[in-house]
C-alpha cells in the first residue's frame, strides 16, 4: 500500500487529519446526478453535464467556511487514575468551542482496545460555549495504559462535509483488581462473613488481649465473670478478650503456569490477588504485621511487613499489575528464600494450585522446616469442572472412562491432601466466590483461637 493510500485509509478509520463527504452531500449529489443524468435523454450534452457537477461540488466547499478551525476547538479528557477490573467507570470529555460557528461532530476516544466501549459517539456544541459528553467503560484486564489521543470528526450546520483531526492528552490509568469484597469487609466485617455463609468463631476462653468488662449475656463462658465488679455493681459482669494485636502474616501469591485456568470470572490468579488483598485488608484493620511475596520461577514481588491501612495501598501498587508467567512455579526456591528473610514466627498464607502443589515431593523438606517455626496454610480455588465430570452420567465407554479418570484424580488428591496435613500443613479449596471470604475466615479462626 502507497503512503498516500495509507493516509486516505487513516482518515477513513479516525486516525489522520483531513477533509471527508458526508453522507448528506453523498445522499444530494446522487439526487443531483440523477436528474441531470436524466435531462441527458432530453438532449443535455455530457459536458454540460459535467460542469454542472463540477460547478456543484465547488460550491458545496463554502459549507467549510461556516465550520470552526481545528486550533479553536479544544477538548479534555476526565478519566479515573485508578479503575477496578470489571468495574464500570464513566468517562467524561469536555469541548470547547472558540469559533463563531456552531458544528456537531463525532467523537473516538483513543483507549486501549482492552477496555470494552461504543464508539463514536455524537454531539453539539454551540459558538462560544463548551459542551460535555459521558460514555461508561471497563477494563477486563490488569495493568497500566497510557491514553494519548482523543479522535474527532466535526462538521457546519449544514453537514455537507466535516473536518477531522486529533487532539493530543497524556493520561495514565492503572487497572487494578477488583475490590468488592475488600470494601464489604472494611465496612463491615461480621456482615461480609455471614453474607458468604461463614461467621467471626469466638476465640478460645481467656486468650487474647483483655478489651473491656461489659454485662454478661447468654451465652457468654462463665469462666470470664469478673466477680469483683459483679459485687460492685450488683450486676453480673463479664470480662471480653479480644484476639492479640501485632502478629506477622505472609500473603504468598503463586503467578505459575496453573494460576491461568480460567474461571467463570477471570482466572485463578484474579481471585488469588482479589482475596489475598481482602486478607490483608482485615489483618491490617486487627494491627496486624502483612507482608507480600508473589513468585512463579523467581521471586517476582515482595512487599516487608508492616501495620497500619498505609500498607494495603503498597501492596496494592505493588501487585496490581501481576500477570501469570508460561512457567512452572518453583515452589523450593521461593519457601527457602522465605525462610532466610522472615525470622519471627508468621502465619504464611499461600494462594496457589492445590493440585500442581501436591505434586511438588522436594517442597515438602522445606515445608517441614518452616513449620517449626511458622504456621503453614494454604488455600486454592476448587477445580469446579473436575467434580462435574466425577458426577457425570456414563452412556458410553468413553464418558465411563473420562469419568473413572476424574474420579482418580479426586482420590489422589484426598490421599496427598492426608498425606501433607499430617505433617501440620493445612490445605483447603473454596468456590471461586468464596475464596475471598473462606481466607478470611480462617485468618479469623486463627487469630481468635490463638494458634499463632
Amino acid at each position: 500500500m502507497t503512503k498516500s493510500l495509507k493516509n486516505l485509509w487513516e482518515r477513513f478509520l479516525f486516525q489522520d487529519r483531513g477533509i471527508l463527504p458526508t453522507n448528506r452531500l453523498l445522499l444530494i449529489y446522487v439526487i443531483f446526478s440523477s436528474l441531470l443524468i436524466m435531462l441527458s435523454v432530453l438532449g443535455l450534452s455530457w459536458p454540460v453535464i459535467i460542469s454542472f457537477n463540477l460547478l456543484f461540488l465547488l460550491g458545496t466547499l463554502f459549507d467549510l467556511l461556516f465550520s470552526p478551525k481545528r486550533k479553536q476547538i479544544h477538548a479534555v479528557r476526565n478519566i479515573q487514575e485508578e479503575m477496578e477490573r470489571g468495574i464500570r467507570y464513566q468517562v467524561k470529555i469536555q469541548f470547547h468551542n472558540e469559533s463563531d460557528h456552531s458544528y456537531r461532530f463525532q467523537l473516538i476516544d483513543g483507549i486501549p482496545q482492552t477496555f470494552q466501549k461504543r464508539f463514536p459517539i455524537k454531539g453539539m456544541v454551540e459558538k462560544g460555549s463548551s459542551t460535555t459528553v459521558t460514555y461508561e467503560t471497563f477494563a477486563p484486564v490488569r495493568g497500566k495504559y497510557h491514553l494519548e489521543t482523543i479522535y474527532v470528526r466535526y462538521s457546519s450546520l449544514l453537514g455537507l462535509w466535516e473536518k477531522q483531526t486529533f487532539i493530543q492528552q497524556q493520561d495514565e490509568v492503572k487497572v487494578i483488581p477488583d475490590l468488592t469484597d475488600t470494601k464489604r469487609y472494611l465496612e463491615n466485617a461480621q456482615k461480609f462473613l455471614l453474607y458468604e455463609g461463614t461467621k467471626i468463631r469466638k476465640q478460645k476462653s481467656g486468650a487474647g488481649e483483655f478489651s473491656r468488662i461489659r454485662n454478661y449475656v447468654v451465652g457468654d463462658d462463665p469462666r470470664k465473670i469478673n466477680w469483683r465488679q459483679t459485687a460492685k455493681l450488683q450486676e453480673v459482669m463479664a470480662n471480653e478478650f479480644e484476639p492479640e494485636h501485632g502478629k506477622y502474616i505472609t500473603i504468598l501469591i503463586d503467578c505459575g503456569r496453573m494460576m491461568g485456568a480460567e474461571l467463570k470470572k477471570g482466572n485463578r490468579l484474579e481471585k488469588a490477588l482479589e482475596a489475598s488483598l481482602t486478607v490483608a485488608a482485615a489483618a491490617l484493620k486487627n494491627d496486624d504485621y502483612v507482608s507480600v511475596l508473589a513468585f512463579s520461577k523467581d521471586v517476582k514481588v515482595y512487599v516487608p511487613p508492616a501495620k497500619g491501612m498505609d500498607q494495603l495501598q503498597k501492596i496494592l501498587q505493588a501487585v496490581y499489575d501481576l500477570e501469570v508467567d508460561s512457567i512452572e512455579s518453583n515452589f523450593s526456591a521461593v519457601l527457602n528464600y522465605l525462610q532466610s528473610i522472615q525470622k519471627k514466627r508468621s502465619l504464611m498464607l499461600m494462594f496457589s494450585d492445590v493440585h500442581t502443589f501436591l505434586h511438588e515431593e522436594s517442597t515438602l523438606l522445606y515445608l517441614k522446616r518452616l513449620r517449626q517455626r511458622h504456621l503453614f496454610l494454604m488455600i486454592g480455588v476448587e477445580d469446579q469442572e473436575l467434580l462435574t465430570t466425577t458426577r457425570l452420567n456414563s452412556k458410553t465407554v468413553q464418558s465411563a472412562m473420562i469419568k473413572s479418570i476424574a474420579q482418580q484424580q479426586v482420590q489422589y488428591k484426598k490421599r496427598e491432601k492426608v498425606k501433607w496435613e499430617a505433617q501440620g500443613l493445612i490445605m483447603i479449596e473454596a468456590k471461586e466466590d468464596r475464596l475471598a471470604s473462606e481466607a478470611v475466615s480462617r485468618y479469623i479462626h486463627i487469630m481468635n483461637q490463638g494458634l499463632l
